[in-house]
């Protein structure tokens, strides 16, 4: 099974996650692949991780999504986050991770941002 799948909204290509707790070290490293593959192919620069199916993550996660972040910002991608529990808020708030990445409540506010010119690198 996919870790990730994904649809275009427009010009933005919204990932979705597949596993409601992110732990396991193979399935992190696929992820991180297929996040990684995804993000090459984003055509126009656009993308949200929506996290509306994930309950917890392990800090390896958390570090693969910086590296993610990362790779976004060196190819000039505009990538937002949305739908995060609240338990997943709390660890990104403790790490100052809320600061470092552009987070909305949900996808619709991610994609409208997207309009407003908020933030080009989260």
């Amino acid at each position: 099974m996919s870790s990730v799948w994904s649809q275009k909204n427009g010009e933005i290509l919204v990932i979705y996650f597949n596993d409601a707790k992110i732990l396991d070290e193979s399935r992190i490293n696929q992820i991180h692949a297929d996040l990684n593959d995804m993000v090459g192919k984003s055509e126009h620069g656009k993308i949200v991780l929506n996290f509306q199916n994930v309950a917890f993550m392990s800090s390896a996660m958390i570090g693969k999504l910086i590296l993610i972040h990362k790779k976004c910002k060196a190819d000039k991608v505009n990538i937002k986050l949305s739908n995060i529990s609240g338990n997943i808020m709390e660890v990104f708030k403790i790490m100052k991770l809320n600061k470092l990445f552009d987070i909305h409540p949900d996808e619709a506010q991610a994609i409208k941002a997207f309009d407003k010119g908020a933030g080009w690198f989260g």
